[in-house]
């Protein structure tokens, strides 16, 4: 599907990549390390080991490019992000004819593959980018419709606006924490129930995940000037895997009127690796249909939509080997990434290097693709079975999540999201 050298099938890197990795050399997710006391800086992940851009950039390898070595020592990717599609393409064009076999750049400057590759296991990975503004939608058709159904028996499970445009709301990018971050169960009010006959103050008895797909947008448009849908790839510099932690409870007393707040604003894990768009090119594919026609703004193109496998795996205290609950997949999202940003900027609004938009819980047809614990569990009706013999409806204390995605399919190289995993520690 594409011409692209990069994503060759049959590119070939001189480190060591094993098999099935989630970063083969047609991969390259840009991410930020440290190890030790060195000051954090800009890497690719390339096998199990980060290729240090810092100091290939100090060694000169990256000249030519359009991107100083300044950019790479930055303690963030936002920097990088300002540049644009046109230096986001030679970096990674450069980068890959660095790490191909052949090729000995690196190699012969002595001391500099020992000082630049830096194995995964001894480094900390944090948070990529600032996050500037966060959207979160709601853009799973499947997922709106079990949660319509839950929240509006006897009703239309479809608001009448959903089909007609990318529902979603502004979150607290301050909370936007990177995969590995103790999760704090939060506490909030919630409203009269049969065993709580008053609205009370305390910790959450319906936290839940939330399993999502983010991209981050790289210079932005001037206020006043939507980003048409046609032009929204020039904006957007890759995706990172998202779970979006949801106190049910606290959600379903405070989100009449103005939408979701408390019960949403607590916490938002990411991964540490931001897939680029260009290394997701052969997996592009077709959107789903629509109906009705979307508004000509929100006409989406047939490359639109992505290929990109997803699962979650929860263990507990009593469960520590844990199973997988779901297993979805991108293409299940009803209004694509495009059609998102192009609504979220049609009234003018601006974006900005960091920028993070959420695709909402992906959930497809079929009970086991459902991406989210209040309808896995149908709102605690069914609880999930673990080998360890616990049961779930909600997280409880010392659970782990993991979120996990990549694309593969014949003829390409398999290309990894990595993962997103966080655990639930006791309130205060």
């Amino acid at each position: 599907m594409t011409a692209d050298p990069t994503v060759d099938p049959g590119l070939r890197s001189w480190v060591p990549v094993p098999d099935g990795s989630d970063f083969p050399i047609q991969n390259l997710p840009y991410g930020v390390l440290s190890r030790g006391e060195e000051p954090t800086r800009v890497g690719v992940a390339i096998g199990e080991q980060a290729l240090d851009l810092a100091e290939v950039g100090r060694a000169g390898l990256l000249e030519g490019v359009g991107v100083g070595a300044e950019t790479f020592a930055a303690p963030a990717l936002n920097p990088f992000l300002a540049l644009g599609r046109g230096a986001w393409r030679a970096t990674r064009e450069r980068v890959s004819e660095l790490l191909t076999e052949p090729d000995r750049r690196i190699r012969d400057v002595p001391g500099l593959a020992e000082r630049a590759l830096v194995p995964l296991a001894d480094v900390t990975l944090h948070r990529p980018f600032e996050v500037g503004d966060y959207v979160d939608f709601y853009s799973s058709l499947e997922h709106a419709t079990n949660l319509g159904k839950m929240f509006r028996p006897g009703s239309e499970p479809l608001l009448p606006n959903w089909r007609h445009l990318p529902v979603g709301y502004h979150g607290r990018s301050g909370t936007v924490v990177v995969s590995g971050t103790p999760i704090r169960r939060p506490a909030g009010q919630t409203n009269a129930d049969d065993a709580h006959p008053a609205p009370a103050f305390g910790p959450t008895r319906m936290l839940d995940i939330e399993l999502e797909v983010g991209f981050v947008t790289g210079p932005g448009n001037p206020l006043g000037q939507p980003i048409p849908i046609d032009e929204a790839d020039d904006h957007v510099f890759g995706l990172v895997l998202v779970n979006d932690w949801s106190a049910r409870d606290i959600q379903r007393w405070e989100y009449q009127p103005l939408g979701p707040f408390l019960g949403k604003s607590f916490a938002t894990s990411i991964s540490p690796w931001v897939v680029t768009m260009d290394a997701l090119a052969p997996f592009r594919a077709p959107p789903p249909s629509q109906e009705p026609e979307p508004l000509p703004y929100l006409r989406a193109r047939e490359d639109h939509g992505l290929d990109v496998e997803l699962s979650v795996e929860l263990a507990t205290p009593g469960s520590p080997q844990g199973r997988v609950i779901c297993r979805t997949n991108m293409r299940n999202l009803y209004w694509t990434i495009a059609q998102q940003l192009a609504h979220a900027t049609s009234n003018g609004a601006t974006i900005r290097p960091g920028d993070l938009f959420a695709s909402g819980t992906i959930s497809g047809p079929d009970p086991g693709s459902y991406g989210s614990l209040i309808e896995l569990t149908w709102r605690g009706d069914r609880p999930i079975e673990l080998p360890g013999g616990d049961t779930r409806t909600f997280l409880e204390d010392g659970d782990t999540v993991v979120m996990r995605g990549w694309c593969g399919r014949a003829g390409a190289a398999r290309i990894g999201l990595g993962e997103v995993r966080g655990t639930i520690a006791t309130a205060d």
